[in-house]
């Protein structure tokens, strides 16, 4: 195998929307840096099936909200 062809791993932390932080590791950032998620994946309606509420700390969900409301969304 070549060297130098792999990414640094490390150990980062993630802040979720509610405040949580977990910590895992990436490539992302540097040893310690701390990831904010817009949207958090735990309650994503995606990952979830539909059971659970999005938080959105973005307000991405509240404008498309806004915008389509006489749509019936």
């Amino acid at each position: 195998m070549k060297a130098d062809t792999h990414p640094e791993y490390h150990m980062i932390n993630v802040k979720m929307t509610d405040g949580t932080i977990l910590e895992m590791k990436s490539t992302w950032g540097k040893e310690g840096d701390q990831l904010s998620l817009d949207i958090d994946p735990s309650v994503h309606p995606a990952w979830t099936g539909g059971t659970s509420r999005l938080m959105d700390t973005g307000g991405r969900v509240s404008k498309f909200k806004n915008k389509y409301a006489g749509l019936g969304f």
